[in-house]
């Protein structure tokens, strides 16, 4: 199974280990704007892009949401969603001190549901039972295009690379520019 270490120490992951061409697993997250279910994963009209982050409540992961709250929203057809342990409630108030609205914050507290499915959950050491950093982007197709498991999880992920690749995945406009699309 893959390994992250958390400032240097090694911390295994468990779950399935998804990787890019793989199906991405459909799971059930926790929206935090009104506590309902929401899906992430399998195949939709828009391509997605997963940001998975251990905690809100710390430096780095707030200055990676807010990051894709605005990066992402500039590319159309792509839906944002960031999925973390952190209670409905917490990451609630976090989107609204932060005015993050570009993007879904989710979460996986009830089951580790999506920790499993994706094999970002962290089995040992001190951030035990919650995730660890990375980036999935999944296709209209429902497949993974792209995975970004970030080595040390104090460390943010390659933006760019999320980015172009949430912007290759997303479905293309057949619109001729008429008025009169289909």
């Amino acid at each position: 199974m893959a390994t992250v270490t958390l400032k240097g120490n090694v911390c295994n992951l468990c779950g399935n280990d998804v990787n890019v061409g793989d199906n991405a697993p459909e799971v059930t997250v926790v929206n935090s704007a009104g506590l309902t279910d929401k899906v992430v994963g399998g195949a939709k009209d828009k391509a997605q892009l997963i940001v998975v982050v251990p905690s809100l409540d710390t430096p780095v992961c707030a200055s990676e949401t807010r990051k894709f709250n605005e990066k992402a929203a500039a590319i159309a057809g792509v839906e944002v969603t960031v999925v973390s342990m952190d209670l409905p409630f917490a990451a609630g108030r976090f989107c609204s001190a932060e005015g993050i609205e570009n993007l879904t914050v989710a979460s996986d507290f009830r089951n580790k549901d999506f920790a499993k499915a994706y094999g970002v959950l962290i089995a040992d050491g001190a951030l035990a039972g919650i995730t660890c950093r990375a980036v999935f982007v999944v296709g209209t197709d429902g497949k993974v295009a792209y995975k970004e498991l970030v080595s040390e999880i104090t460390a943010e992920p390659n933006y760019d690379a999320a980015l172009e690749a949430a912007a290759k995945a997303a479905p293309k406009s057949t619109c001729c520019g008429g008025g009169h699309c289909h």
